[in-house]
């Protein structure tokens, strides 16, 4: 019998065992019906499921887990499949059987007081953050994909977005997990505490890992007191500099009111205009801030008037609008979330999602440009992000004789002169497998290596994203 024969009939049995146990509707086999889950959003890594299960409790997750372990087919664990960097994605073997939890989807409880809130897996994201306003209370993690992104993948990516600089990312929204362990143990750890020093804080070893250590099937998530009052400005400014300035200036001014700060460059704006109906409100200008700042105080308003009145005074601020309305406001931020679309339109683009301390922004953009204009005369950088956590989208408009890998590994270099991280908030997925190789230390590698191998010694759990290679021997 063939090899591949031989692949077939155990991926018929497999299936048909899947099929017993979670039902007609948990298991999709036809290609059309797969489909959608076999590749990535970003359409980069086209792959080949041999099945795709959608459990519908913990229980079926974990009994799906199990008969995969039984016949060593690896899992891919997959939320609303909206990330950028391929990590939800199976490979072209088809082999692998890709876990589904988008039937997981209710949001099983909500505490105004207690300030949490406790949902499945394959929660929508919108759906959690609605369920908190209809308590009066805000779900603070927020980014472009929030309408179709899930909360375990939102977890299992330790999801960045807009209001980091105020309420951190995702790792620190998460109060407690239940997780089904690579062998079908189910882990429950949905506790509702903000103090809890008993033992090892094991949540944190399945945030941020992709999948590859377990998977997330419920979560506990902190909530925050819901802002009364928004002030929303975009102001042109000269130069990355006078946009730090104006950081350190709201810092001061609005403290911890400050919930977005994004640094755009003319570039971004410039791309939104050409292949959008937009308008900006503001003057043309080399770089462009987007402030928004929260709070249930009524003096915000004056206060950040204020802010914005001794930016110009000081030159840091060129032209700017305030928002009147949330109206106007959302259209602020429309041009923001306007830049990636754009983008694609323009043409081939190469991604760089990273990270450098926020003092070194300014000079990382200079130093990354110098390196670009040098290492691929005619490219250009669009830079734009979460200033004010330190995070850069430094993306590169590339022609078609552009080098994609000596590009990553210019831009990666400069990160690295820096002290940043080549992955700020989208992850490692597929994407970035070879670069976290190279920029991380070696014995980081080996130290997360050693923990793969404690929790999935089959290596069965999302082979080949973050890490590569083989894991160390039980």
């Amino acid at each position: 019998m063939s090899q591949e024969m031989t692949r077939d009939a155990t991926n018929h049995d497999l299936v048909a065992r899947l099929s017993a146990r979670l039902g007609p509707a948990g298991v999709l086999t036809q290609e059309a019906d797969m489909a959608p889950y076999a590749v990535d959003w970003r359409r980069l890594f086209p792959g080949r499921p041999a099945c795709v299960v959608r459990p519908a409790s913990t229980a079926e997750v974990a009994d799906a887990v199990r008969l995969c372990r039984a016949a060593g087919a690896a899992m891919v664990p997959q939320g609303g499949n909206t990330g950028l960097a391929g990590g939800a994605a199976p490979d072209a073997s088809g082999t692998q059987v890709v876990v589904s939890l988008a039937r997981m989807n209710a949001v099983r409880a909500v505490d105004p007081v207690g300030l949490t809130l406790t949902a499945e897996a394959g929660c929508v994201l919108g759906t959690a953050q609605a369920a908190a306003e209809a308590a009066g209370r805000l779900l603070p993690v927020s980014f472009a994909a929030e309408g179709s992104a899930m909360l375990g993948g939102v977890i299992a990516t330790n999801a960045g977005g807009l209001n980091v600089v105020r309420y951190g990312m995702t790792r620190g929204l998460v109060l407690g997990l239940e997780v089904v362990l690579a062998d079908g143990t189910v882990v429950d750890g949905l506790r509702a505490l903000r103090k809890d020093n008993a033992g090892y804080d094991w949540k944190q070893w399945f945030i941020g890992t992709e999948g590859t250590l377990g998977l997330v099937t419920a979560a506990v998530m902190r909530l925050a007191a819901r802002p009364r009052h928004v002030a929303t400005a975009l102001l042109a400014v000269p130069d990355p500099d006078a946009a730090l300035r104006l950081f350190t200036l709201a810092q001061e001014e609005l403290g911890d009111c400050i919930q977005a700060f994004e640094l755009i460059s003319g570039l971004s704006l410039d791309l939104v205009g050409r292949h959008s109906t937009l308008t900006r409100p503001v003057e043309p200008a080399p770089w462009y801030v987007l402030l928004e700042a929260a709070s249930s105080l009524p003096a915000l308003r004056e206060a950040a008037e204020g802010m914005l009145g001794t930016a110009f005074e000081r030159g840091d601020a060129l032209d700017g609008v305030l928002a009147e309305s949330g109206q106007q406001a959302a259209g602020l931020w429309a041009l923001r979330e306007g830049i990636t679309e754009a983008e694609a339109k323009e043409g081939r683009g190469v991604k760089h999602d990273v990270s450098v301390p926020i003092t070194a922004i300014p000079a990382f953009l200079e130093a990354a440009g110098r390196a670009l204009a040098e290492g691929a005369p005619g490219a250009r950088a669009n830079a734009f992000g979460h200033m004010g956590d330190g995070n850069i989208h430094y993306n590169v408009l590339a022609a078609p004789d552009h080098d994609g890998d000596a590009i990553n590994r210019l831009v990666h270099g400069v990160v690295d002169r820096f002290g940043g991280s080549i992955s700020a908030e989208h992850g490692i997925g597929q994407y970035r497998v070879a670069e976290l190789l190279r920029h991380r230390r070696p014995e980081e590698i080996a130290l997360a290596r050693r923990i793969k191998a404690a929790l999935d010694p089959d290596g069965l759990l999302n082979p080949g994203k973050v890490l590569s290679g083989q894991i160390l021997p039980r």
